[in-house]
């Protein structure tokens, strides 16, 4: 059985996860690039990342460099850009998907507090374009360097804070010792259920 203090870790970050705030990994290459973006929506207490991936398999996850967070979250897989977003319009968020073209929004400009799925594409070609087409929304993050872009990591680690602290400034972030809502204490029993499973698995 877990001890009654894991039991109290999963409890404490169940109660925060932001079920509202998702990501969207649209056919990122680099291996190393998609585990640092669930290390990162991770930390900033997301729950459900959305794979993005056509004609081929989303890149295997290093666990070091995700912290261990892959078992912890919500991994959805989606082979075209339609049903993503349909999926995400259908649970009430609004796609908004990064981007360099001219008319994206300033990401600073975002109200985060409101539900939102953020896309972080290709390190080579961005978001695909039927992504783009389908997105409520451009985003960008301004830069007044030489280079164009940041690494996608990067990118999500700073809208992602963006994100964190505007609802954190709006008390989203419950405190722990609150009585959860369903969706939080579900999530919590199943983590609770899988970790006694696992350690009934390695007793035997």
């Amino acid at each position: 059985m877990p001890t009654e203090r894991r039991v109290e870790r999963m409890r404490e970050v169940a109660a925060r996860r932001q079920l509202d705030l998702q990501v969207v990994v649209d056919h990122v290459h680099d291996p190393h690039n998609a585990s640092a973006i669930l290390r990162t929506s991770d930390g900033f207490g997301l729950q459900t990342i959305n794979l993005l991936y056509e004609q081929k398999e989303f890149p295997e996850i290093s666990n070091p460099v995700a912290a261990y967070t892959k078992r912890w979250m919500t991994l959805r897989q989606f082979s075209d850009a339609r049903t993503l977003v349909d999926t995400l319009h259908a649970e009430g968020m609004r796609v908004l998907a990064t981007n360099l073209a001219p008319g994206t929004i300033d990401y600073r400009e975002v109200d985060w507090t409101q539900p939102h799925a953020v896309v972080f594409g290709n390190e080579h070609r961005g978001c695909t374009e039927e992504v783009i087409a389908l997105a409520d929304a451009n985003i960008a993050i301004p830069m007044i360097g030489f280079a164009q872009s940041f690494n996608v990591s990067v990118s999500a680690g700073i809208i992602l804070s963006e994100a964190f602290r505007q609802r954190s400034a709006a008390g989203m972030y419950r405190d722990a010792l609150e009585e959860m809502d369903e969706p939080h204490r579900a999530l919590w029993d199943e983590w609770t259920q899988r970790e006694i499973r696992r350690e009934l698995r390695q007793d035997r």
